[in-house]
């Protein structure tokens, strides 16, 4: 059975599609813990699953790096065999993504590498596109520029703004994201060689 931790900042609707799949017993992933950099109103999804929280409020250090020392000792309580960063608005300092690399993975509103950052859905419309789409990738050190595991694309229809994109594109994101933890825990989808794979490419 693999073990996940996830990482939050925001309202988790992510994380609770991935708690909810993990509820079904067929499912071959269970969620141990569940953490965030701030008071996060996802974190109430995860305490309803009776699933272990912490936080680790990224205000309350000097630097991104005291931080990041933190939250690993955090991580290491639970020893997960994977790490989901959902929604975390914070870049991971390089020695945490060193310490769990290729064992952590992260969601984007775009079809990488179209639109990587903060503002992927908001981005793809100040562009005039015509579609966008949403990405699982593995996590490196870099914006948004980590191995792609998988993406849909999602098509940009006349009249949308920001929120109606973007809600369009929530479900596949949550559906990419528990079919590749589903075929991390299956073996079906193996990250070193995802990580290799893309190294021998640059």
């Amino acid at each position: 059975m693999l073990t996940v931790a996830v990482l939050i900042s925001g309202a988790g609707s992510n994380l609770r599609a991935l708690l909810d799949a993990a509820d079904d017993p067929d499912y071959p992933a269970r969620i141990v813990a569940v953490g965030a950099d701030r008071e996060a109103d996802g974190l109430a999804h995860a305490e309803a699953y009776g699933i272990p929280t912490f936080m680790v409020p990224y205000a309350g250090f000097d630097s991104r790096e005291a931080w990041g020392t933190e939250l690993d000792e955090q991580l290491r309580v639970w020893r997960p065999d994977l790490v989901v960063l959902s929604g975390l608005m914070r870049l991971l300092p390089p020695a945490v993504v060193e310490a769990w690399a290729p064992r952590i993975v992260n969601t984007h509103p775009a079809y990488l590498p179209e639109f990587p950052g903060a503002h992927g859905v908001r981005d793809a419309l100040a562009a005039g596109a015509t579609q966008t789409g949403a990405s699982v990738i593995l996590v490196d050190d870099g914006v948004d520029s980590g191995p792609i595991l998988a993406q849909e694309r999602v098509p940009v229809l006349p009249g949308d703004d920001e929120h109606h994109l973007h809600e369009r594109i929530k479900p596949v994101e949550r559906r990419l994201l528990i079919d590749v933890v589903r075929r991390v825990a299956t073996g079906d989808l193996d990250l070193v060689a995802a990580s290799a794979s893309a190294s021998r490419t640059l």
